[in-house]
């Protein structure tokens, strides 16, 4: 038997009222729209989105529709993955995306992930939307652990995460799937513990940006 929309808000890390609006002193996160369609799709066409996420390649139209209409809005349905798109509170303009899912098995776990639009790197802009979204996940949520999860080499991602507070774990061999190919992975952890003073602000050490 399945369970009652209200056994799924129950568990662990789900959020209980839908899709959760959250805001930076920069930025405003919220779940994809489709007026964010064609801005998700120009991203995307980045070819240093397409080397570290697993976005389809060639990236089309109704791959952006599937990722707003379908993923993420199932993924807010069920709790399961949680997506943002993030935009600049001044122009409105689309600078990245963030992601919290859940490890199957796991409870209390999730693995956080992000890119950024190629034309607002450099700006802080992950680091301020991945420490909203880590506190979200480890205060608002109760989750116990957040995993960050990127291939080797991606040196953008790593930075950012260790900024945010992420403690690398170690190389997770083979681990991670693209396309039909496995990477080899680092991975880094962040517990409510170790939250520290997260805040919302993008200080002047936090400028390093990533694809993925």
């Amino acid at each position: 038997m399945g369970e009652t929309t209200e056994q799924q808000d129950q568990r662990p890390g789900r959020p209980s009222t839908g899709p959760v609006t959250l805001t930076t002193e920069r930025l405003v996160l919220r779940a994809p729209q489709g007026s964010d369609v064609e801005a998700v799709h120009r991203a995307c066409q980045d070819e240093e989105i397409q080397r570290w996420t697993v976005v389809p390649v060639p990236y089309r139209r109704e791959d952006a529709e599937f990722f707003v209409h379908d993923l993420a809005a199932n993924g807010w349905r069920t709790g399961d993955a949680l997506v943002w798109c993030v935009f600049e509170r001044e122009s409105g303009a689309l600078v990245g995306t963030q992601g919290l899912t859940h490890n199957p098995g796991r409870a209390g776990t999730a693995e956080i992930g992000w890119w950024a639009t190629k034309e607002h790197r450099g700006r802080g802009y992950t680091v301020e939307a991945a420490r909203a979204v880590a506190r979200y996940g480890l205060t608002e949520l109760g989750l116990r652990r957040l995993e960050w999860v990127a291939y080797v080499g991606n040196e953008p991602s790593r930075a950012v995460a260790e900024r945010v507070g992420f403690r690398m774990e170690g190389t997770l061999r083979s681990y991670a799937e693209q396309r039909g190919r496995f990477h080899d992975a680092w991975i880094g952890a962040l517990l409510a513990t170790d939250l520290g003073d997260l805040g919302g602000r993008a200080d002047s050490a936090d400028r390093t940006e990533s694809a993925g």
